[in-house]
C-alpha cells in the first residue's frame, strides 16, 4: 500500500465502461471454455482470462489520481506500462484499447475507443511472495535474490529532487494526523497525537541526512508499492510488479523509503529474520556514507506502517462481517506498529572475532536479528566487505593479492568506518572479522567509544579439527578459507577489556546461547516465526 486514499471520487463509473466490463468478463471475448475471473479494487477492475491479464482503470477521481475521462485512463495505462516494463518485461505487455467495430467491442484494432486496458501476462497467483512466506516462509537465498532485485531496480531508476522528497515526507506525517482524527474509535487520539509529534521529531532530526542524501543521488523514482504482495516469483526470481504509476511524487523518495515498505511488511507478518537479511544484503555494498541514511530508517519504517493503517482502516468501510473485523485489527496493529519503529534502542556494537570455521558468521547472523531497533543490527562481515572493495561477486575467490596485509588493514578500516558511522545513526552494528591482532580487536572497541555505543567483543575458541570441518563443509560462501589457512592461522593471545572468549566447539545453538547469555538476550537462536497477517 502507498499514500493512496481509498475513498471513490467523482465519476465512479458509466455505461462505457460497464459494457466494455461485460465484455472483458465474457469468456467468447478470450476464446475460452472456462470462466474469467473478475477481481475488483477501488481504481480499477482485473480480468484474468486463460493466459492473459486484462486491467481497466475506473472511472474515479481522487484528489491524488483523476481517471475521470477516456483520454486521462489512456495516459495511465500507457504509464503502468512505462513505470513497470523495467522490472518486470514479462509480464507488462502493452496498453490496449476496447474498440467498437462493426461486429461489436474487440480488444486493440481500428475503431472507436471505448476503453483503454493494460495487457499483461498472467503468472501463478500463488507465486506472489505474501503467499510463499505464509505457506513456509522465505529462504535465506530467495531473500538474497530479492535484495538484489531491488538493489538493481533502484540503481536503474530514474533521479528525482531530494528537496521535493523531503518535504513530501513531511506532508505525509500530515495527512495522517488528519486520517487518524477522523477515526477516534479506531485510534485513540492521545496515541495518534504522539504518534505525529514523534514522527515530526524524528523528520526534524533526519532531514539534515535526506538533504544530503538527494545531493549525492540516492532519492531516486521507486517503485512506491514494494510490498510482498507486489513480488512474483518467476522462473525462480523475484519480479518486482503493480509499481505506482499515477504519481511521480508518490513513487519518488529516498531509496531507503522504498525498501522501508518491504521491511515493514516482513516485520508486520513475523519475519523478522528475513527483514534483517534482507536489510544486510542490501546494503552488503553500500559505501560507508550511504550508512548515514540509517538515522532515516525508523521514521520512514514509521511511515510506511502509519500509512497502511488509514488504507486499512479505509477498505474496513468497503467490508462486512468477519473480513470488516479482520480488517480493522490490521489496521490497529498496523497503528501500533508505527509507534514501535520510533521507540528509542541504544545502539552498541557487537564484535565477533575467531579463526576461520570458528563460525563467526553463523553467530552473526544468528544475533543479528536481535540486536537494536527494528529490523536488527546492520552486520559487516569483512568476507564481504573484501569482496566488494575488488568489485567481485561475494563467492568469486580472489587472488593472495587481496589478502595481503595492507588489504586486510583496508578492510578493518572500511568496516570500522562503517560501524561508526551505523551507530552514529543509532543502529547496532555486528562486525565479523578474525581480529587475531590486539591491534584489531582495539579498533573495534575504538570505533564504539567514538560513536558513543556500548560495546561488547566475543572471540571464539574452536578446537583445530572442528574448524577444518567446518571449512570443508562450506559451498557458495563469501570467505576463501581453506584447509591450509585454517592450519596456517594464529592469533594473538586475547587480553583486551570488552573481549571475552567463547566456547564455539559445539553446536551452534549452543554458542548462540551462550553469545546470547553474554549480550543479555533472552532465549536461544532467533528463528524464522512467520506471523499471521494475511490469514
Amino acid at each position: 500500500m502507498t499514500n493512496r486514499g481509498p475513498a471513490p471520487g467523482a465519476g465512479a463509473g458509466d455505461g462505457r465502461q460497464e459494457e466494455a466490463f461485460r465484455f472483458l468478463a465474457d469468456p467468447a471475448t478470450h476464446g475460452l471454455d472456462g470462466p474469467v475471473r473478475r477481481i475488483d479494487t477501488a481504481g480499477a477492475v482485473v480480468f484474468l482470462a486463460g493466459p492473459d491479464v486484462y486491467k481497466v482503470k475506473r472511472a474515479v477521481r481522487f484528489p491524488f489520481m483523476d481517471l475521470s475521462t477516456l483520454e486521462k485512463r489512456r495516459a495511465a495505462c500507457e504509464a503502468e506500462i512505462a513505470v513497470n516494463r523495467e522490472n518486470a518485461p514479462g509480464i507488462y505487455l502493452g496498453a490496449l484499447p476496447i474498440v467498437r467495430t462493426p461486429h461489436g467491442l474487440a480488444i486493440g484494432g481500428e475503431g472507436e475507443a471505448v476503453e483503454w486496458v493494460c495487457h499483461m501476462r498472467r503468472f501463478d497467483e500463488n507465486a506472489t511472495l505474501d503467499r510463499i512466506a505464509e505457506r513456509g516462509g522465505l529462504s535465506d537465498a530467495l531473500v538474497d535474490r530479492l535484495a538484489l532485485a531491488v538493489r538493481r531496480a533502484h540503481a536503474r531508476a530514474p533521479l528525482r529532487d531530494g528537496t521535493r522528497a523531503a518535504a513530501e515526507i513531511e506532508t505525509y506525517i500530515g495527512q495522517n494526523d488528519a486520517a487518524f482524527a477522523e477515526r477516534p474509535e479506531l485510534f485513540p487520539p492521545a496515541e495518534a497525537r504522539r504518534l505525529t509529534r514523534e514522527q515530526r521529531l524524528a523528520f526534524a532530526v533526519a532531514r539534515p541526512a535526506l538533504l544530503r542524501r538527494g545531493r549525492a543521488g540516492y532519492v531516486r523514482r521507486g517503485h512506491g508499492d514494494l510490498h510482498l504482495a507486489n513480488i512474483a516469483l518467476i522462473a525462480d526470481e523475484p519480479v518486482l510488479f503493480d509499481a505506482v504509476e499515477f504519481s511521480d511524487a508518490i513513487a519518488s523518495g529516498d531509496v531507503l523509503y522504498d525498501l522501508a515498505f518491504l521491511l515493514m511488511d516482513l516485520e508486520t507478518r513475523g519475519f523478522r529474520r528475513a527483514a534483517n537479511r534482507l536489510f544486510n544484503r542490501y546494503l552488503a555494498a553500500e559505501p560507508p556514507e550511504a550508512l548515514d541514511g540509517l538515522s532515516a530508517l525508523p521514521l520512514f519504517l514509521s511511515l510506511r506502517a502509519a500509512i497502511r493503517a488509514k488504507v486499512e482502516a479505509a477498505r474496513a468501510d468497503r467490508l462486512e462481517g468477519a473480513e470488516r473485523e479482520r480488517a480493522l485489527r490490521l489496521a490497529r496493529g498496523d497503528f501500533d506498529l508505527a509507534s514501535a519503529f520510533l521507540r528509542w534502542a541504544a545502539p552498541r556494537l557487537v564484535a565477533i572475532g575467531g579463526l576461520s570455521g570458528s563460525g563467526k558468521s553463523a553467530l552473526a547472523e544468528a544475533l543479528a536479528p536481535r540486536l537494536g531497533r527494528a529490523p536488527g543490527a546492520l552486520w559487516l562481515r569483512s568476507d564481504v566487505e573484501r569482496k566488494a572493495m575488488f568489485g567481485v561477486e561475494e563467492t568469486v575467490r580472489l587472488p593472495a593479492a587481496a589478502y595481503a596485509a595492507e588489504v586486510s588493514r583496508e578492510v578493518y578500516r572500511r568496516i570500522d568506518d562503517k560501524a561508526r558511522r551505523a551507530l552514529g545513526a543509532g543502529s547496532a552494528v555486528v562486525l565479523d572479522a578474525t581480529f587475531a591482532s590486539a591491534r584489531e580487536r582495539a579498533a573495534a572497541k575504538r570505533a564504539a567509544a567514538e560513536a558513543g555505543a556500548g560495546f561488547d567483543g566475543q572471540f571464539l575458541d574452536a578446537p583445530l579439527a572442528a574448524r577444518l570441518a567446518r571449512v570443508g563443509a562450506r559451498s557458495g560462501d563469501a570467505s576463501d578459507a581453506d584447509a591450509g589457512v585454517v592450519e596456517r592461522q594464529q592469533a594473538e593471545p586475547l587480553g583486551e577489556r570488552g573481549w571475552t572468549a567463547i566456547d564455539a566447539s559445539g553446536a551452534l545453538e549452543a554458542t548462540v546461547a551462550r553469545a546470547a547469555a553474554r549480550l543479555g538476550l533472552d532465549g536461544g537462536a532467533a528463528g524464522e516465526d512467520g506471523g499471521d497477517r494475511g490469514k
